[in-house]
């Protein structure tokens, strides 16, 4: 083979993980609205609205008999979709290994959390139930397939661009974000005026979110590309898978020890994001659309944030930058206790706070774990990751629903999530990355 058929191969090779890394980007497009408009800001206060006009005379509902305020029953939806989720990823992402087919699970995966999220203009009057199900559904595929999309990150960049590559993904994803909410807003702002009611306006933001999730999941469809499979044996099912999973992991101990790092820190994370709109509106007091501007804050210096700190990895490291952004949100929960009801100009400057390390510390945690999965178990040690990322995120959820059901404070509860960075900090400081990669059978990035 000549040297030029040599360099027209790699070129093609080069330019062929090019569109696969812009397709990419687009599945965060795509699926980063329903965290956004769905999760973070419109579900939470109406789901519990709903709940409550379903609530008996001391403010109690009874799922299945079981008595919940229903102030608490939002929080212990996502911590039960948090758990159906465990169950699904380990089973998805060793059939995504063991067949090289991640683009049909990707796809199923998807288009099941589109549809749940689009029948949530059906959220209505008394339906709690009928919302906590499709928030369930909803939020368990969501995991599904960021895990999934997750595990083409190795596959589509080099080790020396991953931290690029994931920032970029991730400033899609909050710019797509920024845009639906400057629309929902918009909607909801002057539902008067488009002849609908403020009901009728949430649900409308509600369904959009699960119709653009479905019609961008498109893009990368059609520009990812599936990879041969690694040999392996029958894969074992149910909790079998995670167990395999493990204990394979434990052949890579500085790869778990991050994991145990990122379950406590992204905890915190994921708790914030579900759950502060909620404090807002039912602690401070303040209205939605105030809640639509901050979480559109937040969205738009989340794009800045996450390009601005994958700069700040190539100088100073990734492990090191996710160390500083999780004194930063110690620092800005801890200001959240504080904050004055009825005064929104506070909470603009808390959202402004985490607006800057959100992106960025979730962008950087996905690439520096990239590094630590052996060659040929992307997906495998992925679902592990998204167990981490939203599927062990149950945690938070609860902590805050029990915190507010004890003492029907939701400033308690906000500030109890402060451990879960602390003990995340001290957990990420002891991991040595570097060993942590060779031991895995990757190159070592000269800065890390």
């Amino acid at each position: 083979m000549g040297t030029d058929t040599v360099r027209a191969e790699v070129a093609d090779e080069a330019a062929g993980l090019r569109r696969e890394q812009r397709g990419w980007y687009f599945y965060d497009w795509a699926c980063s609205v329903y965290s956004t408009s769905v999760l973070t800001v419109f579900l939470g206060p109406y789901l519990t609205a709903v709940a409550r006009d379903a609530a008996d005379a001391e403010g109690y509902v009874h799922p299945l008999g079981i008595p919940v305020r229903a102030g608490s029953f939002f929080a212990y939806s996502v911590s039960l979709s948090v758990i159906v989720a465990v169950l699904i990823m380990p089973l998805v992402g060793s059939a995504a290994d063991r067949t090289g087919r991640k683009k049909p699970l990707l796809a199923a995966a998807a288009y099941t959390g589109a549809a749940a999220t689009t029948g949530m203009f059906f959220l209505d009057g008394n339906r709690y139930l009928l919302g906590g199900l499709l928030l369930i559904v909803a939020n368990a595929a969501q995991s599904v397939g960021m895990m999934l999309y997750n595990a083409y990150l190795p596959q589509i960049s080099a080790p020396a661009e991953r931290d690029a590559v994931s920032s970029r993904g991730w400033a899609f994803g909050y710019a797509s974000g920024s845009l639906v909410l400057v629309a929902d807003l918009v909607l909801f702002s002057a539902h008067d005026s488009f002849g609908l009611s403020q009901t009728e306006a949430v649900r409308i933001c509600l369904a959009s979110a699960g119709l653009w999730w479905g019609a961008f999941t498109l893009v990368p469809l059609r520009a990812l590309r599936d990879r041969h499979a690694r040999a392996s044996a029958a894969a074992p099912t149910g909790l079998r898978q995670l167990a395999a999973t493990v204990q394979d992991m434990r052949r890579h101990p500085r790869t778990l020890a991050f994991l145990l790092a990122y379950l406590v820190y992204n905890d915190g994370i994921q708790t914030v994001i579900t759950q502060a709109s909620v404090y807002g509106s039912e602690e401070l007091r303040l209205g939605q659309s105030t809640l639509i501007g901050a979480v559109l804050l937040v969205q738009v210096l989340a794009v800045a944030g996450a390009l601005a700190m994958g700069r700040l990895a190539r100088v100073h490291g990734a492990q090191r930058t996710v160390l500083g952004s999780l004194v930063a949100w110690t620092l800005t929960l801890g200001a959240g206790y504080f904050l004055p009801a009825r005064v929104p100009v506070w909470f603009f400057v808390l959202a402004g706070a985490i607006g800057l390390v959100l992106g960025g510390s979730q962008a950087l945690s996905r690439s520096l774990f990239s590094h630590l999965v052996p060659p040929g178990k992307e997906a495998e040690y992925f679902s592990a990751y998204e167990l981490s990322d939203r599927g062990m995120s149950w945690l938070g959820p609860l902590l805050f629903g029990l915190t507010y059901q004890l003492t029907g404070s939701y400033r308690s509860a906000i500030v109890s999530l402060v451990a879960f960075f602390v003990i995340g900090f001290v957990l990420l400081a002891r991991v040595p990355v570097r060993r942590a990669i060779g031991e895995a059978g990757n190159p070592v990035p000269d800065r890390i």
